[in-house]
């Protein structure tokens, strides 16, 4: 059985790390702080926070670093990344997973942190959680009230946090709702599993390393960010070729923003839509598919805990999280 971290409650140390890239803006950091205080929080920074390396924020090793004091650090209750960006694959190597799985805790981040999530879940055994981050989120004067309460049912309470719509779309405010796809079928049915997934890209990276999630009888879940239509059909061919898509329950696609191809319009030529991918890859795995559910790279992206069970209602558009993810 996958290691459960303690649950997150008010008044806990969290502790924040940038294992990627840096914010484009420094100051993120201190709005990162300040906002964790108003949730009722104690941030605590990471020695090399503020660090900046070309496009990473400091060396692998500084950044290694800091996930692992966080990791070992006893008064840290959970880790938050302020960002995604590039460079969290470089880490893997250098990571001590026996220090992390004898020390379990919450770790929140989503995009590029998908590497980790991977990492986590197979050389940690641990729980992790494809969610809400600091800068991409958090600190937003918009941040939807629906990404917070997600985040904060699934992180603060021993029980399984059901449906990822918490309560339907009715739930989104209108300025959300109308940026938001509806959600589609692409093969109906109905599935219980594990959730493993995040950004597809990153999934496809993994493969033919020891950090490759397994998905043979679980809930792929993914999406992506600025990708078009054919570089979708070339990552799920991929995954196809390496055998392992043919192995999954069902598969729940997120919201792939700004994932339309630029040149469609006024073309002469056949061009397909993402969802015209969707369909002609994933149609014939016989399984369920349904697409555009909340999160991904959106300011309605609900927190996903990867290594618990769940079920997946393609007739009804919906992720339903039937296992606690915290103890």
């Amino acid at each position: 059985m996958p290691i459960k971290p303690p649950r997150l409650r008010l008044g806990d140390t969290i502790g924040i790390i940038v294992p990627a890239s840096a914010p484009p803006d420094p100051k993120a950091i201190d709005r990162s702080v300040e906002t964790l205080k108003k949730l009722g929080f104690k941030p605590r920074l990471a020695k090399n926070v503020r660090k900046r390396w070309g496009y990473l924020a400091g060396t692998d090793r500084e950044r290694a670093s800091d996930l692992m004091s966080m990791f070992t650090d006893k008064n840290v209750n959970a880790i938050i990344c302020v960002r995604g960006g590039y460079g969290t694959g470089r880490l893997l190597p250098l990571l001590d997973y026996k220090a992390i799985g004898a020390n379990p805790k919450i770790f929140l981040g989503y995009s590029d942190i998908t590497s980790v999530h991977c990492a986590f879940l197979e050389k940690a055994n641990l729980i992790s959680f494809h969610g809400p981050m600091l800068n991409s989120d958090f600190i937003k004067d918009d941040f939807p009230e629906f990404t917070l309460e997600s985040a904060l049912e699934v992180l603060m309470h021993p029980k399984p946090a059901g449906s990822i719509w918490k309560g339907g779309p009715v739930q989104i405010s209108e300025k959300h709702r109308r940026a938001m796809p509806k959600p589609e079928t692409i093969r109906g049915g109905k599935v219980s599993g594990v959730l493993v997934g995040g950004n597809i890209s990153l999934l496809c990276a993994s493969l033919g390393t020891p950090y490759a999630p397994k998905l043979k009888g679980r809930i792929l879940f993914f999406e992506d960010l600025d990708e078009v239509p054919y570089r979708f059909d070339r990552m799920l061919t991929q995954l196809m070729h390496a055998g392992i898509l043919q192995q999954v329950a069902g598969v729940a696609i997120g919201v792939n923003a700004d994932c339309g191809d630029p040149n469609a319009k006024g073309c002469k030529e056949y061009r397909q839509t993402v969802h015209d991918v969707f369909k002609e890859r994933l149609t014939g795995l016989k399984v369920p598919v349904v697409a555009n559910l909340p999160f991904g790279h959106i300011p309605i992206n609900a927190t996903i805990p990867i290594g618990v069970r769940a079920e997946l209602n393609a007739d009804k558009q919906d992720l339903i999280i039937t296992e606690s993810a915290v103890t």
